[in-house]
């Protein structure tokens, strides 16, 4: 989750620092170059309704008798406002951000480098990590040496941000409190106390009792069994099972699709990565470490006892009324096990293109090249990009009783009714070539191969297409045209791509801005040239839209993703340069003018529909070069 900062003019929380910063003054977000309008404390109390003009008039008169400087504290002793207002309009007051401590889960990876004895005599804790500057939610953000001290200590670039004073002592105890002299209150204990648990917003009752039944049970292991197999004994018991399955649940119902378990030296982080960005969602007492992971390896049929090398496994689950499939992978750390876990819905890949995010020319367009008999279509992209769920969907259109479909993947990611699903093997001799070679003997229509790796994949795919099948594959480049270039240093030659290749599909997913939570905002039409974009009028004011935090959102204003695409179809003009051999750059301009739509430019058409944002775009669509 990001750092939830209050822009007190207009009191709603946004992500600190925000990918875009709108121009206007009173827009909702902060950056590092940019700080909040400054206005007086009691100009913001009057706008925001908090305060009435005679109650202000009132504790104007107490202050003046009483020899009070400080307003604030005489609104909050009359009952006027409270603290926390009062605090947030000190902060529009200062030009910096107000942070609720209640509402965060704070970053470890802040946590971390900043000692306990430091923040507890600073009365000051960080709460936000970003490269190498660091939020620090203090009491007094003028404090020139307590700024100092963080910055020496963390080497970081230090930013404060306003908080409540009871909230950063809280904050304190719950980050910092399981330190040495907790640990060693504890040892004195028949039954050690488990150290203390940050679940996130959005935790349930249910996740809570499972990590204090967990720590309790963990507690009581070691003060009864010192034999040196208790993590195994420990992994078995129902606690860290339910504490496991809890963990799974959860990430399940957050729409995650990673579970990422770290250690670390004083706890184990756990992030869930939800709609492509990762968010720590809470942490675990490294005391349940080795029984937790221990129960991930179990329930993925992992060697528990091997903790030196890297594994692979698979957990199978049913929860929420849906089949899901889980494949793990470990890997060792100085701090134990990092387990993740990549979640897959066997369900989610038959979505249909509708449902996508294509622009209807694009879908039109891979209807229309998929609905061909022969040739070979590609999807290419990053792993993670969404091309299994496009070509899934690609083949859920296409599947139907008078059509022989057959797949080579490694894994089966998604299960098809009617279609003849083959996971490969390597260690049984289970290839995607070796796939390939019986498929052909298979009678088939149409052929999907989870990806091209190599020379005979690819031969042995074209040879399929040039034979009168349709074959649909994967690749791993940065643009559609890019992809011709991929074949090509794999040895294929140029004459044989033309002669096969029908279209190439680039795809990156973003973030959706939530459509029942959004705020418009304007932008001058120049800001927008790097995607594409013909300005005749650089200073024209273009509405776009943007997310506004909410628990439905996790608080960070995106629910969802979409995808950008890049398509690019050949014809006697592209197919000419091939067998060329000529530049990516031609190839490129070719397939422009003869439609192609750039990943970037596909892009500022969903940002002008409201679909998503300009920061979106940039992360993940914009490289060097652009």
């Amino acid at each position: 989750m990001g750092l939830l900062v209050y822009n007190t003019v207009s009191e709603r929380k946004v992500p600190l620092p925000p990918l875009v910063v709108p121009r206007e003054a009173s827009g909702a977000g902060l950056s590092k170059r940019m700080a909040l309008p400054r206005i007086p404390m009691t100009q913001f109390l009057l706008q925001k309704g908090y305060l009435k003009p005679e109650q202000l008039e009132e504790a104007t008169k107490v202050a003046q008798q009483t020899s009070q400087s400080d307003i604030g504290k005489v609104l909050v002793s009359l009952n006027m406002v409270g603290e926390r207002e009062v605090l947030m309009g000190k902060a529009q007051e200062m030009g910096i951000g107000f942070v609720d401590l209640d509402r965060i889960t704070v970053d470890s990876s802040a946590i971390n480098v900043v000692n306990e004895k430091l923040v507890k005599n600073h009365n000051a804790v960080p709460v936000k990590k970003d490269g190498m500057t660091l939020y620090v939610a203090m009491t007094n953000p003028n404090n020139i040496v307590a700024l100092d001290d963080i910055k020496i200590a963390s080497g970081c670039r230090v930013v404060p941000v306003l908080a409540v004073p009871g909230a950063i002592e809280d904050a304190i105890k719950k980050y910092y409190g399981g330190s040495a002299a907790a640990d060693a209150a504890a040892a004195n204990s028949p039954v050690p106390a488990p150290t203390a648990v940050v679940p996130a917003a959005g935790f349930g009752d249910a996740m809570r009792t499972a990590i204090a039944q967990a720590g309790v049970a963990r507690a009581r292991e070691d003060a009864l069994d010192s034999a040196g197999d208790e993590d195994e004994k420990m992994a078995d018991q129902a606690p860290i099972i339910r504490l496991a399955n809890a963990l799974i649940q959860q990430a399940i119902s957050d729409r995650a699709s990673d579970i990422h378990v770290e250690p670390q030296p004083r706890m184990v982080r756990v992030r869930y990565r939800i709609d492509g960005v990762l968010m720590e969602a809470m942490t675990v007492p490294r005391n349940l470490m080795a029984a937790l992971i221990s129960r991930f390896k179990i329930m993925a049929d992992m060697n528990i006892a091997e903790r030196r090398i890297p594994q692979d496994g698979r957990i199978e689950i049913k929860t929420l009324g849906k089949e899901y499939d889980l494949r793990v992978s470990s890997v060792p750390t100085p701090y134990g096990e990092k387990i993740v876990m990549r979640i897959l819905d066997k369900n989610s890949g038959m979505v249909g293109l509708g449902r996508l995010g294509f622009t209807e020319e694009n879908q039109l367009k891979i209807e229309e090249l998929t609905s061909q008999p022969n040739g070979m279509f590609l999807a290419t992209g990053p792993t993670g990009s969404g091309k299994t769920t496009t070509l899934n969907s690609i083949l859920s259109g296409l599947n139907t009783v008078g059509t022989n479909i057959l797949t080579a993947e490694d894994p089966v990611e998604y299960q098809m009714v009617g279609v003849a699903q083959v996971q490969m093997n390597k260690k049984a001799g289970l290839t995607f070539a070796t796939a390939l070679r019986a498929f052909l003997r298979q009678d088939p229509d149409i052929i999907m191969v989870g990806e091209i790796r190599d020379l005979e994949t690819a031969e042995i795919a074209i040879e399929a297409s040039l034979t009168g099948h349709l074959v649909l594959s994967t690749l791993h480049t940065n643009d559609a045209p890019s992809a011709v270039l991929r074949l090509g240093d794999m040895g294929v030659e140029p004459f044989l791509i033309a002669a096969t290749l029908i279209g190439v599909l680039a795809q990156r997913l973003g973030r959706r801005v939530d459509p029942d939570h959004r705020e418009p905002y304007e932008v001058p039409a120049a800001d927008l040239r790097r995607f594409g974009m013909d300005v005749p009028d650089p200073e024209k004011l273009i509405t776009l839209y943007r997310g506004v935090p909410h628990e439905n959102n996790r608080m960070t204003g995106y629910r969802g993703r979409t995808g950008f695409h890049e398509l690019m179809t050949l014809n006697t003009e592209i197919a000419e340069l091939i067998v060329r051999r000529a530049q990516l750059t031609d190839i490129k301009a070719a397939a422009k003018a003869n439609g192609m739509r750039e990943l970037r430019e596909d892009g500022l058409v969903k940002v002008l529909n409201g679909v998503t944002d300009p920061g979106e775009v940039m992360r993940v669509v914009f490289t060097a070069g652009f």
